[in-house]
């Protein structure tokens, strides 16, 4: 692994304080695999190319929009997951490479 692949120790623990909330894991799960967990959900857009829109998350939650926007930048803020915007909706992915490195990190194998 490349010293620009390495995680910093701020890096690494702003994704384990992401993921220390349980809904915020709970989530991170859900985008894991997209088409299944949100199929009850007619996609805006490609939800492997540009993720799952903010309103089925917030729905699936059961949470207000304001509770998952705010769960959703924290998850952004630390790299975990993408945003994209597609008209005036804002859709979600992992950052698959990012949590790589995070379970590499913590798995002492970088």
């Amino acid at each position: 692994m490349s010293d620009e692949d390495r995680l910093s120790a701020d890096e690494l623990l702003d994704a384990l304080k992401a993921l220390a909330n349980p809904v915020r894991l709970q989530i991170m799960d859900w985008l894991r695999d997209p088409a299944a967990e949100f199929a009850d959900y007619d996609p805006i857009a490609d939800r492997i190319e540009v993720g799952v829109c903010v309103s089925h998350i917030q729905a699936k939650s059961g949470l207000a929009q304001s509770t998952v926007s705010s769960y959703m930048t924290t998850l952004e803020r630390a790299g975990l997951v993408q945003s994209t915007r597609v008209g005036k909706w804002t859709h979600y992915r992992r950052n698959e490479s990012l949590l790589r490195r995070v379970g590499d990190r913590v798995a002492g194998n970088a």
